[in-house]
């Protein structure tokens, strides 16, 4: 608000976030930022609660400088009233130029002429038979619990997965005291290789990266197979796995990580009317957008729910989508040549990412019949498979016949492996064919009473 009465909200206060209100509000609007974290920073840079007393340097490493940066100029914004900042609030639905939010209070409608979807990424998940145990969380889970309350999970850990997470969280945890017992990679190392020249366009980052993957040293391995969690009534005991030779391991651990890079988060894009193409070197549905990432009139998207760039790309997004906002407000907006140029070398570095640590597509289809697919509704591989020999090879079809994807996470972890074990069920070449499972409201799990009541209508 205000620019001639019209009312910009921000959903997500992570590095894209952030730099959208920055710049909106270096502009004389005062945006209103929706966020659900209890306090500014997003899932890289998560702040503890005040009275932590772990040093930054500790949480953020060497990103300590960029974190802190960020955090300041939120304050900085927040202290000066220049924008409005709901905390602990999350966008549930999105319907007629309003958003439903829900936080502590209840339900409310917050009305938006202008809207900027910076709303991030989480884990992408390929199951592994027992992953549906207590004790096997998603490598983000674990940095959270790390960074918000300097929390170990587990006193015996695995990291299994692909992607610079991996190493990254596995270097966090030795650092705040934890054991790791091992990080296994299941990108072998030629194909790592084969993603360099991209990775070149960042040197700086990938010689960091190969730098913690030294102090790894005997920890690290590359090119396996993970072919079994086992687990007993209180969680994981051991990882069944096979090296790059072939050669079957168990390793014993009481909790582990799971991660194979990202997955953009694109429910409210999806509310909010954007159009989507599948990405064929992230192999999932993104939203389409300009360079400026205006996806349609009066919706912009930044950061990792638009295109999966890390935080230095989602900082250039945020600014970008926030310039757009600007120009179609008729108001003066900062050159974006610099950060568009910035922009298309990221995007060279994550291809690079993509190649070097693949999703491991190939997996789907040999999983077990047993191996769950959705933790939350308990759907199995061969339940799948039976619905796609019933009713076809599209994954809404499946959904509504097998209920994958119809629990608390609405697919956001089973969607993309189910949709490469439909795909393959039907003999299609490309989970691209399977089609994408379509964003309903609410899209996280709120209260019944918070939905009945009558809800307020903010502007």
């Amino acid at each position: 608000m205000s620019a001639g009465g019209k009312t910009c909200v921000v959903v997500g206060a992570g590095p894209a976030g952030i730099r959208a209100a920055q710049t909106l509000a270096a502009a004389g609007l005062v945006p209103v930022i929706v966020d659900e974290g209890a306090r500014a920073g997003g899932q890289i840079y998560r702040r503890p609660p005040a009275g932590f007393t772990r040093p930054a340097e500790l949480l953020y490493g060497s990103e300590t400088a960029k974190a802190v940066a960020l955090h300041a100029t939120f304050d900085g914004l927040l202290a000066a009233g220049s924008i409005v900042h709901h905390p602990r609030s999350s966008v549930i639905g999105i319907a007629d130029g309003r958003l439903q939010v829900l936080d502590d209070s209840g339900c409310r409608w917050l009305g938006y002429d202008h809207l900027i979807l910076a709303t991030g990424a989480m884990d992408r998940i390929m199951p592994v038979p027992g992953w549906e145990n207590p004790g096997v969380y998603g490598l983000g889970a674990m940095q959270i619990a790390l960074k918000a309350q300097g929390a170990a999970l587990g006193r015996c850990i695995v990291l299994a997965g692909s992607g610079p997470l991996l190493t990254l969280l596995a270097m966090q945890l030795l650092k705040a005291g934890g054991e790791v017992a091992a990080v296994l990679d299941t990108a072998p190392m030629s194909q790592q290789l084969g993603g360099s020249p991209g990775l070149s366009a960042r040197p700086i980052f990938a010689l960091r990266g190969l730098a913690m993957r030294t102090r790894l040293a005997g920890r690290y391995h590359a090119g396996v197979r993970l072919d079994r969690i086992e687990a007993d009534s209180r969680g994981p005991v051991a990882v069944l796995w096979r090296d790059a030779s072939g050669r079957e391991r168990r390793l014993a651990c009481d909790a582990i990580g799971l991660g194979w890079h990202l997955r953009a988060e694109t429910r409210l894009a999806d509310l909010a009317g954007c159009d989507f193409a599948y990405d064929e070197t992230w192999r999932q549905w993104l939203p389409r957008a300009d360079a400026m990432g205006r996806a349609r009139p009066g919706v912009y998207l930044a950061g990792d729910g638009l295109r999966i760039l890390g935080a230095d790309g989602a900082e250039i997004t945020g600014r970008l989508a926030a310039a757009a906002c600007l120009q179609d407000l008729g108001l003066p907006a900062p050159d974006s040549a610099a950060d568009l140029y910035r922009l298309r070398r990221l995007a060279r570095f994550a291809r690079g990412i993509a190649r070097a640590f693949p999703w491991p597509a190939e997996r789907a289809p040999e999983l077990p019949d047993e191996t769950v697919i959705c933790r939350c509704e308990g759907v199995t591989a061969a339940a799948l498979r039976a619905a796609v020999d019933f009713g076809g090879g599209e994954v809404n079809r499946v959904k509504s016949l097998g209920r994958v994807g119809m629990g608390r996470c609405q697919g956001r972890y089973c969607e993309l492996a189910a949709a490469e074990l439909v795909a393959a069920q039907a003999g299609y070449g490309n989970a691209r064919e399977a089609g994408r499972l379509r964003g309903q409201a609410p899209v996280r799990p709120a209260p019944i009473a918070s939905l009945l009541q009558d809800a307020t209508d903010d502007r």
